[in-house]
């Protein structure tokens, strides 16, 4: 039986408006997930339970409208939006902007969106189609410009725009190149992760086998040091004289020694929940998918009883103990990577 104290309610929270997506990234569970494939219905989080599940976080401050799909493909993305914003919630998203239009564009703005953030993850079409797969390089950067059009014309410092890249060994050597291009088309923040997870617990479900090849492939850990470095110290440098806030990932695993605390470790199930397009709750999205880990069902129980339920307070006890759960081992969040 668990022995921490109940945490404290939750002031963060991501939920999954989509369960689906046009692209077929490489590096991402949903292409094996299932979820919305004809001529299942489509994977899209109902609104009402949506209105519910702020109704029970009175307390809450962010919310992250995002998760393994495509936020932009749910018909009632910004009403979402619209109604934390009333709250006095703040929003973010994070899209492949393949779904913009124009109205689109100008519904970020207006709806209160405070941040969004944009998959971009290369400098070439030919480096960024062969990882987001089912995309065109050249109408992505046209949506973003249409994007940042709309900031103008409305007269608008939000939602603000921030370049996500996930670097891996093919697209390294471009990581200068995407700062000058991201300096190129108005956005002045480049964040830079790693590939969030190497799916190396035993438990993994065979479906998703595929994707671990697919990592190992291509993560930068183990990767010629030098040449890492190398190509940071250029992608650093380029933000130095474009004026490009930049933010780059760690390659090596950052230890926990014995008695570290849990948030210490990886604070997320500690700080709030995240909820899958059809209500399933689980520690974090690095876990992306609930038949990896999930802690509770939103149509069987409350969310804040599932928040400080046995399961939840369980998996707790375990992240903050030398024998962390499996599927938190590889994880790069807990070992520092991302």
């Amino acid at each position: 039986m668990a022995n921490e104290a109940p945490a404290a309610p939750p002031r963060f929270l991501q939920i999954e408006p989509v369960g689906e997506c046009n692209l077929r990234c490489r590096m991402c569970a949903i292409q094996f997930r299932g979820d919305g494939a004809p001529p299942g219905p489509r994977a899209f989080l109902d609104f009402e339970r949506f209105l519910r599940v702020l109704d029970e976080l009175p307390g809450l401050e962010e919310l992250q409208l995002q998760g393994l799909g495509e936020p932009l493909m749910h018909p009632r993305f910004f009403e979402m939006v619209e109604a934390a914003v009333a709250r006095g919630v703040r929003v973010s998203t994070n899209t492949n902007l393949t779904y913009l239009t124009r109205r689109r564009a100008e519904r970020c703005v207006t709806s209160g969106l405070d941040a969004i953030h944009v998959s971009l993850d290369g400098a070439s079409a030919e480096t960024y189609e062969g990882i987001r797969v089912r995309a065109r390089f050249a109408a992505v950067l046209g949506n973003l410009d249409t994007l940042m059009a709309a900031r103008a014309r409305l007269g608008s410092d939000t939602p603000s725009v921030r370049w996500i890249v996930v670097a891996m060994r093919r697209n390294l050597r471009e990581l200068a190149d995407v700062v000058r291009l991201a300096h190129a088309h108005g956005v002045d923040t480049v964040f830079v992760q790693h590939l969030c997870h190497d799916f190396g617990e035993e438990t993994l479900p065979e479906r998703y086998r595929p994707m671990r090849d697919f990592v190992a492939a291509e993560t930068l850990a183990g990767e010629d040091e030098p040449l890492v470095e190398r190509c940071f110290a250029e992608a650093r440098e380029a933000a130095r004289r474009a004026g490009v806030e930049l933010r780059l990932p760690r390659t090596r695993p950052r230890p926990h020694p014995a008695g570290t605390p849990g948030p210490k470790r990886c604070d997320w199930p500690w700080r709030g929940p995240y909820v899958s397009f059809d209500g399933r709750v689980m520690p974090c999205c690095m876990i992306s998918t609930p038949d990896r880990a999930e802690l509770g069902a939103l149509g069987e129980r409350p969310l804040a009883e599932i928040w400080n339920g046995p399961a939840y307070r369980t998996f707790r006890d375990a992240l903050a103990s030398d024998e962390p759960p499996a599927v938190c081992r590889s994880c790069a969040v807990y070992t520092g990577t991302f």
